[in-house]
This record gives C-alpha cells, structure tokens and sequence, in this order.
C-alpha cells in the first residue's frame, strides 16, 4: 500500500514496466484515442475504482465520480461528462453504481451537520424523502442503509432519463441504456439492481421532452 508521494511515483513506474513486459504496444495504443462503450457514474470512495473492480482495461470505462453517485441536474460538470460521453463518444451504456456502507448517504440518513457537505446531502435526503415509507418501516439500521443505498441508485437512473439530451439521443435510436448497480465493499461484488433503462416511458409525463 503506498504511503507517501514517492510510493506513488515508484508505483506508476512499476505499473508502466508490468504493463510493457505484457504488452510492448500498450501505450502507444492507447494514445491514439479513446472509444469507450461505458460511462461510469461512480461514488469518490477510494475503494470503488471503476476499472479495477470490472476487470476492465484503461480506455474502456469513461469515468465521473462524485460523493454517493448523483446526478444531479444543476452539476454542470457531470452534465457535461455526460453530454460528451453521449454525444461525442458515444456511449452505448451508462452505469450508475452506488456502494454498499456509502459514507454520503449514511450521512444523509443522519440529522448531523457536515458543513458545506450538507448542500450535496440535501439531494440525497431528498430519496430518503421519496422512499420514506418503504425507509421507515426498515428497523435493522444496517438494512435501512443498504436499501437507501439501492435506492439512491435507482433515483440516479431515473434522473439521468430525465435529461433532455439523454431522451433525444434515444430518440435517434436505441441507445445508451441506463443501468443501476451497487458494489460490495465487504465481498467485492457488484449487484444488478435489475433496472435497465433505454426510453423516457416510464417517466412522468412532465419530464418527458418533445420535439
């Protein structure tokens, strides 16, 4: 585990020497562009990086991480991750993967001040509203949690449907489809919510764009 800043330089050049002996090519490859199929929507949590826990190679996971996964629509750096992964890149799957004892949302479970951080837990508190009932009836904390935690997920996809550019690039076809999942910190796992998305028909009718 590297501890300093010198443990993380030594460790890229370890990293470039492992992957050259694997693959002399490797680089000037990858420096020739990128044509990623998947966009990640991720916690900043260090322990839920994209690539590692797909077994995925660099280059083939467009990446946007932000405390708890959110998609919030006044962010304008993610709607702009989004719109090129969309429209530049094109995408043909967005994943948005919540974690299993995610700090953000126990936090947002909680009645405590965070300072600053309470603006972003303000969106998050907002699902916990949605779903309060279904939240309410959960007695085990650590269930109540996990079920938020899916849940959060399941708000971001419904949010991403939401956006305007989203719905006129399904309207032009097939995709990209949304899909919610949540990762295991304790088994390393990533489980399908089983919600997969690639129309705005089961929004509400308000959400839905129009040429």
């Amino acid at each position: 585990m590297a501890e300093t800043i010198k443990d993380l330089l030594q460790g890229n050049v370890d990293w470039v020497n492992k992957t050259l002996a694997k693959n002399p090519n490797f680089f000037e490859k990858l420096s020739e562009g990128q044509s990623p199929q998947f966009l990640w929507i991720g916690c900043s949590d260090s322990r839920v990086p994209a690539t590692e826990i797909t077994n995925a190679m660099p280059g083939s996971i467009f990446v946007q991480r932000n405390i708890a996964n959110m998609v919030v629509h006044t962010d304008s750096n993610l709607l702009s991750v989004v719109y090129y992964a969309v429209k530049v890149l094109k995408v043909r799957h967005i994943i948005v993967c919540g974690h299993y004892g995610c700090g953000g949302v126990q936090a947002a479970m909680s009645n405590e001040k965070f300072g600053f951080l309470d603006n972003w837990l303000m969106h998050i508190k907002d699902v916990y509203n949605i779903h309060r009932n279904e939240l309410d009836q959960i007695s085990d904390e650590q269930k109540k949690l996990d079920r938020y935690v899916e849940l959060n997920v399941f708000e971001q996809v419904n949010n991403l449907a939401k956006v305007s550019f989203i719905q006129e690039s399904w309207e032009e076809g097939e995709f990209p489809y949304i899909h919610g999942w949540v990762y295991s910190l304790k088994d390393g796992l990533i489980k399908d919510l089983d919600v997969s998305m690639n129309s705005n028909s089961s929004l509400d009718s308000v959400y839905k764009y129009q040429d």
